[in-house]
């Protein structure tokens, strides 16, 4: 009978085992864009006095130090949402789940949170540099470059925009240390491996500007169906339709697609033929609907954000291979 019991007591606790091993084992994702949004929901935000603001300002345009005293604040408050957004970076896949398909009302939510939680990581990577934390400096720049393709993978020029102005920031933040010497040999190979990958131009902006385009064919398709054009217009867009533009009949769609296709094949090229064919397509862009014209982008600035863009990127990749 003892043995019986013993056994039965092994064979329970056995199985016990099994059962916990199995429950530990916890279900994670794939997606980062799932982590980042739990990120932007702990972001804290800075209050909204010029004694926090205007020294933020500075410290990430490269016009001031580190203040510990007047951003630690802010920093500490937002541990847990900097904590998520680092971990969310070394996800392998990162998929927004955007609406295109709505056009102009697709949420892009997203975008102030990203900007927001983008520019407390550059800081926090300042901080980690001032107390003298080099290594988690790097990690959180890493990150923040990881963060930059994540965010403008798959998205609309309002995302690739966001995304360049917070590598810009990085960029310049990081070429000032490596002038000034602040990096190990390790470090600045690793620096150097994270931003060499990138592309050039930061992003695929021939994609990004495809997007723009396909949704702005939603909205154009919406103005075609609707029984009052001229209002759906003034609700989307804040301004008065023009007489003869909305909705915009099939001459006026072949004319946008042949210039929104031209450029998005401009944007491919290197910065000065993409400049060239630009420019050969203003005649084109002028003779376009007034209210097509003016919803549209300007190419030419985005080929110039497109040339600042490696411009920085080029000077740091040669700031961290000097000696």
């Amino acid at each position: 009978m003892k043995i019986r019991c013993f056994a039965l007591f092994f064979y329970l606790l056995a199985s016990a085992a099994t059962a916990f091993a199995q429950i530990t084992t916890l279900p994670e994702t794939r997606n980062a864009a799932l982590r980042y949004w739990q990120a932007f929901a702990e972001i804290k935000d800075p209050p909204p006095d010029k004694s926090t603001l205007e020294p933020m300002e500075k410290i990430l345009a490269g016009q001031a130090a580190w203040s510990e005293e007047k951003l630690a604040p802010l920093l500490d408050s937002n541990q847990l949402a900097l904590g998520i957004f680092l971990r969310a970076t070394a996800l392998p896949d990162c998929d927004w789940g955007l609406e295109y398909r709505l056009g102009p009302d697709a949420s892009i939510a997203i975008v102030p949170r990203a900007s927001v939680m983008a520019r407390l990581n550059s800081l926090q990577a300042m901080r980690d540099m001032a107390k003298g934390h080099r290594d988690a400096a790097v990690d959180r720049w890493v990150a923040g470059v990881r963060f930059s393709q994540d965010l403008a993978h798959h998205g609309s020029l309002i995302f690739a925009l966001t995304a360049r102005s917070a590598l810009l920031t990085n960029f310049r933040a990081l070429s000032v240390e490596a002038q000034n010497g602040r990096f190990s040999d390790s470090q600045k190979k690793r620096l150097y491996a994270a931003v060499n990958a990138l592309p050039v131009y930061g992003f695929d902006w021939s994609e990004t500007w495809g997007i723009e385009e396909a949704s702005h064919e939603v909205f154009i398709q919406q103005l075609r169906e609707s029984k009052n054009p001229a209002a759906l217009y003034e609700s989307m867009t804040g301004e008065k339709p023009t007489s003869g533009c909305t909705p915009p009949g099939q001459k006026e769609l072949a004319s946008f697609r042949e210039y929104m296709f031209a450029v998005r094949a401009a944007l491919r090229e290197p910065l000065p033929a993409a400049k060239s064919r630009l420019e050969s397509l203003e005649p084109l862009r002028s003779r376009l609907c007034p209210d097509a014209r003016n919803a549209i982008p300007s190419a030419m600035h985005l080929n110039e954000a497109r040339a600042e863009l490696a411009a920085a990127r080029q000077t740091l990749l040669n700031d961290l291979t000097k000696r």
